[in-house]
């Protein structure tokens, strides 16, 4: 694989980058409106592929928070056209890695040191390149080692980064007026904390502590003398990432039994710990030969207040979401309605948030759930797809709902999706059998 010498770092090329990126799509519009003259009934197919390729493409030069976004985006399976999950899923753990002399340059940088000074074994060239950081194969004392290594600049850049992409998010969810800072901040807030690694290890032992009893999941120790604020050690895991598995496994009853462990472990800290690994895509889970559920991944690590946990999770109980005085008074504790909304905007965003919670609720409404009902999550993708094209919905204030939805909505549909890949069937509340 092509490997990177140099990453833009300054505000100013950083940006360029990102507008050589913007005009390179404004050209697929034109093309794409061009032929259509032609052919009325061309599709948008070969746009969504040509702008994620694009978009793609310019992201993954400049990595950290930037290509993050692309990350995330890419778990939205049931909103986002599939050429953009396919080509924006790349950035969980297979982008382009830093070259071997910015790897050398790096430890000596962090370290004073070079790598083969630390380990007795390291290998120069990456075997996975993500948003943030990329892994290296080490060895030192008999011990299979795992070496995370933070690309330089992004930490420093990611408040820049995300001006440049406020503009865009602002248009894109109808953000109107001065509250809408409030989730830009959170989001800024979390990537920082994901670019230090000392916060990440600290966070890492403390969840894998808390949760090393729940049945078929295991996680890496972490070495505290090898790691710093912007490169982490810690135990080589052998797997295979939880999306190679899903395509791979025939196997009903592993797969119930991984989704088990998985389903376990994120409610187990949801509603023990009240902090919880709000990054659940598939690079940061694997699968070893043993069928057991491995995390190794802790960078954000969501905390959840008692004043936002307690009304969220009232809500989940189909009782109270069909006692309508009770509903409404929950939608304004979590931010959904506000005090300056009109009679209309009270009934507009009481309805649909009561048939988004009636549907994404199911699970916990019942014992078991089997994530592998196409129904469930063909009826998400119409929900989704009815509100997108929803004219009204456009006219109103999109400020809606406590700044920590974001964490922790993304936590529950990446958590859903990969349940749904596995095809695993639950055990809902198992996870008390732990407390």
């Amino acid at each position: 694989m092509k490997t990177i010498d140099s990453i833009p770092t300054g505000k100013i090329s950083r940006a360029s980058k990102l507008v050589t990126t913007g005009v390179k799509v404004g050209g697929n519009y034109l093309k794409y409106y061009g032929e259509k003259l032609v052919n009325p009934d061309l599709s948008k197919d070969k746009l969504n592929e040509n702008n994620a390729a694009d978009i793609y493409n310019g992201l993954k030069s400049l990595k950290g928070s930037a290509l993050k976004v692309a990350q995330m985006l890419s778990m939205e399976k049931n909103i986002m056209p599939k050429a953009y999950v396919e080509k924006f899923s790349l950035a969980q753990f297979s982008v382009p890695p830093l070259s071997a002399p910015l790897v050398r340059k790096t430890f000596k940088r962090y370290f004073g040191a070079p790598p083969e000074q630390l380990y007795d074994y390291f290998e120069a060239h990456s075997v996975a390149a993500a948003s943030i950081g990329q892994v290296h194969r080490a060895e030192k004392d008999g011990n299979q080692l795992a070496v995370k290594i933070q690309y330089p600049g992004v930490a420093d850049s990611i408040s820049s980064d995300l001006a440049l992409v406020k503009p865009v998010a602002v248009k894109m969810f109808n953000l109107k007026g001065k509250d809408s800072e409030k989730y830009f901040k959170e989001i800024e807030g979390k990537l920082l904390e994901e670019t230090d690694y000392e916060l990440e290890v600290a966070q890492s032992k403390e969840i894998t502590t808390a949760c090393g009893h729940i049945a078929n999941l295991e996680f890496p120790k972490y070495y505290d003398e090898l790691s710093n604020d912007r490169i982490i050690t810690m135990d080589w895991m052998e797997g295979k990432h939880l999306s190679e598995y899903t395509k791979e496994n025939m196997d009903r009853e592993e797969a119930d039994r991984i989704g088990q462990a998985l389903w376990d472990f994120y409610m187990y800290q949801m509603h023990e710990l009240k902090q919880v690994h709000a990054d659940p895509h598939p690079g940061n889970f694997l699968v070893n030969d043993y069928g057991k559920l491995i995390a190794i991944d802790f960078g954000c690590i969501k905390k959840v207040p008692k004043e936002f946990y307690e009304p969220y999770f009232e809500l989940a109980e189909k009782e109270n979401i069909n006692n309508p005085e009770f509903f409404r008074k929950k939608l304004y504790e979590l931010e959904i309605l506000r005090e300056d909304d009109s009679p209309e905007e009270i009934s507009f965003f009481s309805n649909l948030f009561h048939e988004m919670l009636s549907l994404f609720t199911q699970p916990f409404q019942s014992d078991t759930f089997d994530f592998s009902d196409t129904e469930f999550f063909g009826k998400i993708a119409e929900l989704s797809d009815k509100y997108s094209k929803d004219t009204e919905l456009r006219k109103m204030n999109g400020n809606r709902g406590s700044k920590h939805f974001l964490y922790i909505n993304r936590t529950f549909f990446g958590l859903y999706n990969l349940l749904n890949d596995l095809g695993s069937k639950v055990k809902i509340k198992n996870y008390l059998s732990y407390t």
